[in-house]
């Protein structure tokens, strides 16, 4: 089977390094602000990375996360990392607001109600501050991870 994760970007570049990479999910549309975090070498399991490798994998994921709150500043972030149908290590940031389609129950479930065109825009304008958010937030994150060497 093709994994697309390791053919693909997986959506837009943000961030990246030798190891890992941070995308803008650009496949859902329903949901402005969705990142995913994506391993670079195909790795089914996060129990395949090493003791170092998950700690600066969950360090990412945790910037992200700060980023997505200060930019979107939803009611709620989900992280989730399923890999059911992509097996590559990935972890998904999803801003979660009251009124979004799925609220409360998680983005793959049947849909509670719709979202206004105009809304998404509105989000979807937000987004676009991800990219320099998430470039700060990991650097803010290496530079405190280095004062504690």
């Amino acid at each position: 089977m093709k994994c697309v994760f390791c053919s693909e970007d997986g959506g837009a570049v943000l961030w990246q390094d030798d190891v890992l990479r941070v995308v803008l999910a650009t496949g859902e549309a329903e949901y402005p602000g969705f990142c995913r975090v994506i391993w670079n070498a195909h790795v089914a399991e996060m129990s395949d990375l090493s003791d170092t490798q998950r700690a600066h994998l969950m360090d990412v994921v945790v910037a992200v996360e700060r980023a997505v709150r200060r930019v979107m500043q939803p009611n709620k972030v989900n992280l989730a990392s399923l890999g059911n149908m992509v097996p590559h290590v990935h972890w998904h940031v999803i801003p979660r607001f009251s009124n979004d389609a799925h609220f409360p129950q998680p983005i793959w479930a049947p849909r509670q109600r719709g979202t206004s065109d105009a809304l998404l825009r509105s989000r979807a304008a937000q987004a676009t501050l991800l990219h320099g958010a998430v470039r700060e937030e990991i650097q803010r994150m290496t530079d405190s991870n280095s004062r504690l060497r």
